[in-house]
């Protein structure tokens, strides 16, 4: 008897609970009339309350024909807040400025420090400088001097530098400047000397510095040269043509 009151009592409340929930859902509750219109918000709040609140084309219009509409709107004052805010955000690219070049006139170049006398150095910067740089590489290629060869390489890679790095022509590039630095280090050694005697050998050290500059070329300096020959030639001729004469005598003067 008490299982079946139990049995009872169970479908009893069931049926009770069943009766309640279909009323429930019959009559919309607060939360549920929330959530409706909530759903549209998951894929995209602005796009939803930009929808709800202004004008827009159907989502079967391309690109084109929206931003046409938008346009058309816009004149005719019916256009959406959104529209209007976006607009004012967008800010006019400025150009980037243009930044001109910058026109180099000199090269300068050095070797490095190594084992020589800068007096002998100095005689080799002496041959070069105020030479154009493909002459100044023809004399040091012909130089029976040692140190040539090195002074050689130093000369053609600064022209190789002033042309590739610093734009400069290499038809006009001369040795401006050429100059002979002594090394910070004099490597000392023993000098042997007889009947218990020495003395101590001084190795110096040095290095030659240039400056490569555009300046006239061989047949502009050739020409140069000619013209300023042949402004120092004057004649009697020349002379008299020149200055007209004044007080001549009626007759020949010889």
């Amino acid at each position: 008897m008490q299982a079946l009151g139990r049995c009872a009592r169970r479908a009893n409340v069931s049926a009770t609970t069943r009766s309640r929930f279909l009323q429930a859902q019959l009559v919309a509750s607060p939360t549920h009339v929330q959530w409706i219109p909530r759903r549209g918000m998951f894929n995209n709040p602005f796009n939803w309350i930009a929808n709800k609140l202004s004008p827009t084309t159907t989502q079967k219009e391309d690109e084109a024909s929206h931003e046409v509409a938008r346009q058309k709107r816009a004149e005719e004052g019916k256009g959406s807040l959104f529209d209007a805010a976006a607009a004012q955000t967008e800010k006019p690219t400025l150009a980037t400025p243009v930044v001109p070049r910058k026109k180099y006139t000199e090269h300068k170049y050095s070797t490095a420090h190594f084992k020589i006398s800068q007096r002998k150095l100095n005689k080799i910067g002496r041959q070069i400088a105020g030479k154009p740089i493909d002459y100044a590489i023809l004399q040091m290629k012909f130089s029976e001097k040692r140190v040539s060869t090195r002074i050689q390489s130093m000369l053609n890679l600064a022209k190789k530098h002033a042309v590739t790095y610093k734009g400069l022509n290499p038809e006009k590039l001369i040795v401006s400047e050429a100059w002979v630095t002594k090394g910070e280090n004099f490597h000392k050694r023993i000098d042997i000397k007889g009947r218990g005697r020495m003395g101590v050998k001084v190795h110096p050290e040095a290095k030659m510095s240039v400056v490569l500059k555009e300046g006239k070329t061989v047949a502009e300096l050739k020409k140069q040269a000619e013209d300023r020959k042949l402004k120092r030639i004057f004649s009697a001729g020349y002379v008299r043509e020149d200055v007209p004469l004044r007080n001549a005598g009626p007759m020949w003067s010889w």
